[in-house]
């Protein structure tokens, strides 16, 4: 592959001269382009083995991009830094925000942010109520954009009610003849069966509505500063759909809120850190400005507990399946996995009244 010659097929004002792969990511090949003019960019490759309409994914990526560029311009806001900028590929017809080589292949460019940098974790509450106004404030700019003109970039992807009969199927199937020895887990999956379509019900209902989620609300998905250590803006757009807020906010608790690693082993390690819950709730809902129902804040700390059990039926699904999707280091790391995470929902259960003290406290 030549990463020159692909990026050149864009618009970046000069022509490329250099390049640097990036090799933290899981998902997308990265390469970091410099051209004569000193400008940088991003040029990626888009798996489309995970994401299998890149036409889909990049609608959706421009349409949202856009509409928060708007927003920060009415703000008088700093529109070079407050979302990713996708160039257009160089061409006499339509303007297109990817290109497919001859083997079919999905690329896409998008100007590098500047003095710019993402952590794993945060280093402090006070860092994670940033984050957790960063995702506030990306809910609150796309408060009203039509979610229902987005894609679905991986179908179903936070159905909680259908990941719950991909398990069941998985478990019939025993193609690995693995479901003997997770009967424990079989039976705490089971007996949670009853919250797994919560939060589709409350959107089929009407009771919530359909809104604009990014899917991946990690830290690392978070820009921040390189001085002020502020958040600048939110990035990895791939996985930005139509769905609820109680999405990002329950996967961001998920995995920020945790005590320990998502494949800690000593289950007495693992739960919910509330100093860590609240910070970021504080920093989320600030951010939010209002933007949410009440029925919607109300919910949050529920929203924890699902997206945590889901999480947990993935992995346990994907040993039983013979660990076909996700990474793993050695055997039985899913089914560890799985473990850790139904603790962090046992965890959360207990928790619930107090979490739902602290959104209370910060949504009045």
């Amino acid at each position: 592959m030549d990463v020159l010659k692909l990026a050149a097929m864009f618009e970046l004002g000069s022509a490329p001269v250099s390049y640097k792969e990036n090799r933290t990511g899981h998902i997308n090949s990265t390469y970091f382009i410099t051209t004569e003019s000193g400008k940088r960019f991003v040029l990626q490759r888009i798996n489309t083995y995970v994401f299998k309409d890149p036409e889909g994914l990049m609608n959706n990526a421009v349409l949202v991009t856009t509409h928060i560029r708007k927003k920060t311009r009415e703000a008088s806001g700093d529109t070079e830094r407050c979302t990713l900028e996708f160039i257009p590929v160089k061409s006499d017809s339509a303007e297109k925000s990817y290109c497919l080589t001859v083997d079919g292949e999905a690329y896409r460019v998008y100007s590098m942010i500047e003095n710019a940098v993402s952590r794993q974790a945060a280093e402090s509450p006070e860092e994670l109520a940033d984050v957790g106004y960063a995702f506030g404030h990306f809910q609150m700019q796309l408060a009203d954009f039509d979610a229902s003109l987005l894609s679905e970039t991986i179908p179903d992807f936070h159905n909680t009610a259908s990941r719950y009969r991909n398990f069941e199927k998985s478990l019939a199937a025993d193609v690995c003849g693995r479901a003997a020895s997770v009967s424990n887990e079989i039976d705490f999956v089971r007996k949670h069966a009853d919250i797994c379509p919560y939060i589709v019900n409350k959107i089929k209902d009407g009771v919530i509505p359909l809104r604009v989620t990014h899917n991946d609300t990690k830290l690392n998905n978070i820009l921040l500063d390189e001085n002020t250590k502020k958040p600048v803006c939110v990035i990895d757009l791939d996985t930005v759909m139509p769905g609820s807020v109680l999405y990002d906010f329950g996967d961001a608790i998920r995995f920020g809120a945790a005590t320990a690693a998502e494949d800690e082993t000593d289950l007495s390690l693992v739960g919910a850190d509330l100093s860590l819950f609240e910070a970021f709730t504080r920093g989320f809902i600030e951010g939010l400005e209002g933007s949410l129902t009440a029925e919607e804040l109300s919910m949050l700390p529920l929203g924890a507990i699902v997206i945590t059990l889901e999480t947990g039926i993935r992995f346990l699904t994907d040993y039983l399946d013979g660990d076909k999707y996700f990474r793993v280091s050695h055997p039985g790391h899913n089914l560890e996995r799985a473990r850790n995470q139904f603790a962090m929902v046992a965890d959360l259960e207990k928790k619930l009244g107090e979490m739902n003290e602290i959104v209370k406290k910060y949504s009045e």
